[in-house]
């Protein structure tokens, strides 16, 4: 045993948790937040109170929140999953009955000092029940139609109910997310193959009903998707948020117009500019330069993710990281694909730099459970 080894199995057994995080992934996280608190200073106009200092506190809190997930054990996460999947439920009807109404849309409940969103709190216990579910399940029976019938109904039950809010966004991130971890458990190729040919039939569908009785989407999703297939159709209306922001992304250039010298969000021509446009004010300030070095980060924490899942022997923890981090990627694949015209305006924030209190909260939270996973590990002895 080396003197280091010596030292940290000498260490109690809270603190050896806090030496064995993932240290490297918690900078990665508060680089990206820090990212965001400068981009809210700049749209504010320069002013902290407005959006950077209450999401300062938010980032406090989810930091806090994150280092007490991790220090749970990771069979106490496996355990509670089916109940977290359940509560996440019991939320999503709650909303239908009594959630509070925001631009159109019933998403949310009012707890008083914020407002949670329980559709962001199902996009995790989701993968935490879809990955118990896989842990538990004979890896002979991945395949077999009964056993792949019951993660389709836990994954289209919540989808249901968060379409009726509306909210297409975060339905079609569930379905993604929940179908990653059925695709990662080893469920056969056949049946993603099914879905995609179902998928094609159901854009059909969608657009052969327009305008019918059994209309399937709103007028306003509508809407968005010919704002996709042609911005300038509508310049000063349904176009007008996604012509701003390819304005926004192309003034930047290269290295940008500089730190609080965008014109398209100093002069209120961008839309939603701290929420889901974020990152068109981070590429007008900072340019191409700004933008991909906010991927980069992205895609290290993605990585770190990973490597931590391969490594681990685990089957529901390694399943659950890798939902994770799959669910964070597509967050941010959204929103960016979002902003740049490449897809339609689906209203999904970009993680932790976008202004929001639930998201924020719960993925940092998340975070915390791959950080238990991380920490609890099986190590060679």
């Amino acid at each position: 045993m080396s003197y280091l080894e010596y030292q940290v199995k000498s260490v109690p057994t809270g603190f050896r948790k806090i030496l064995y995080a993932n240290w490297a992934l918690v900078a990665l996280l508060t680089a990206v937040a820090s990212i965001g608190f400068l981009m809210l200073y700049s749209v504010a106009g320069g002013t902290l109170s407005r959006w950077a200092e209450p999401q300062m506190i938010r980032f406090g809190m989810g930091l806090t929140a994150m280092f007490i997930v991790a220090m749970v054990p990771i069979w106490f996460w496996r355990n509670v999953s089916g109940l977290a999947y359940a509560a996440s439920l019991v939320l999503l009807v709650f909303v239908e009955f009594f959630g509070v109404t925001g631009m159109g849309a019933q998403r949310w409940i009012d707890l008083g000092f914020m407002r949670l969103q329980p559709s962001e709190v199902m996009k995790i216990t989701l993968v935490m029940f879809l990955a118990a579910y896989y842990d538990w399940l004979d890896i002979k029976k991945v395949s077999h139609p009964f056993w792949v019938a019951i993660p389709l109904v836990l994954i289209l039950i919540p989808t249901a109910l968060v379409l009726n809010q509306p909210d297409l966004g975060t339905a079609i991130l569930l379905v993604a997310g929940g179908g990653i971890v059925m695709f990662l458990a080893g469920v056969s190729w056949w049946y993603f193959g099914a879905v995609i040919a179902g998928g094609v039939g159901l854009v059909t569908a969608v657009f052969t009903s327009r305008g019918q009785p059994w209309q399937l989407l709103k007028d306003y999703q509508y809407r968005r998707i010919d704002t996709f297939l042609d911005p300038a159709s509508d310049p000063l209306g349904a176009g007008y948020h996604i012509t701003q922001s390819k304005i926004a992304l192309g003034s930047g250039g290269f290295s940008g117009r500089g730190f609080m010298q965008g014109t398209q969000s100093r002069l209120n021509f961008l839309p939603e500019k701290h929420t889901d446009f974020i990152f068109t004010t981070l590429a007008e300030e900072f340019g191409f330069i700004g933008g991909f070095s906010l991927l980069v980060l992205y895609a290290l924490i993605i990585l770190f993710c990973i490597m931590s899942a391969i490594q681990n022997s685990d089957r529901f923890a390694s399943l659950m990281t890798l939902g994770i981090a799959a669910t964070f990627f597509l967050f941010f694949a959204v929103n960016m694909s979002m902003v740049m015209g490449l897809a339609p305006v689906v209203g999904v924030p970009l993680p932790l730099v976008s202004y929001g209190g639930s998201a924020m909260l719960v993925l940092m939270a998340a975070f915390g459970l791959v950080q238990s996973a991380h920490i609890h590990r099986p190590r060679a002895k």
